[in-house]
């Protein structure tokens, strides 16, 4: 199942855009085996400042044809780093080819997009800095493919 993160901005170099590489690396490596994997990422930007609904277009577009869309969203669903893992393996064993993250912008996800979205996730009741959720995301990505291998990484 190919993962795609789409997301709202333009990661720039620096430590962020270092350890999100890490991460991603990680999750190839151990996903492949898994019939998990390769991650890429779809920067949009709303440059005539639309807001919400204009990132909504530009983020429909991006995502996949036919891709499970998953929302990342403070008022989706706390899951555990096991409960993550065993939705993604669902996906995958449902012959899912796809599999599309979203993460909005600043003020967020529209609400339109929300509600079309398959699932929608959260990291907690907190907000969190949209380019600080890529990185939380792409370790929980490589996170859940080794709970997925049965793996060390995890522990309980």
């Amino acid at each position: 199942m190919r993962v795609t993160i789409c997301a709202v901005g333009r990661l720039r170099a620096g430590p962020k855009k270092t350890l999100l590489d890490d991460y991603f690396t990680r999750f190839d490596r151990t996903g492949r085996a898994l019939g998990l994997g390769p991650v890429q990422v779809i920067e949009v930007e709303d440059r005539k400042g639309g807001g919400m609904g204009a990132e909504a277009d530009l983020l429909r577009k991006a995502l996949p044809k036919g891709a499970v869309t998953c929302t990342l969203d403070e008022r989706g669903k706390l899951l555990s780093s096991p409960d993550f893992a065993e939705k993604l393996g669902a996906w995958r064993d449902a012959g899912r080819q796809d599999l599309a993250l979203v993460i909005g912008g600043a003020d967020g996800i529209d609400p339109g997009l929300r509600a079309e979205a398959d699932f929608s996730l959260s990291f907690g009741k907190m907000v969190w800095p949209h380019m600080l959720v890529r990185v939380m995301l792409a370790e929980q990505l490589y996170r859940a493919a080794t709970i997925l291998a049965g793996g060390p990484y995890h522990r309980n």
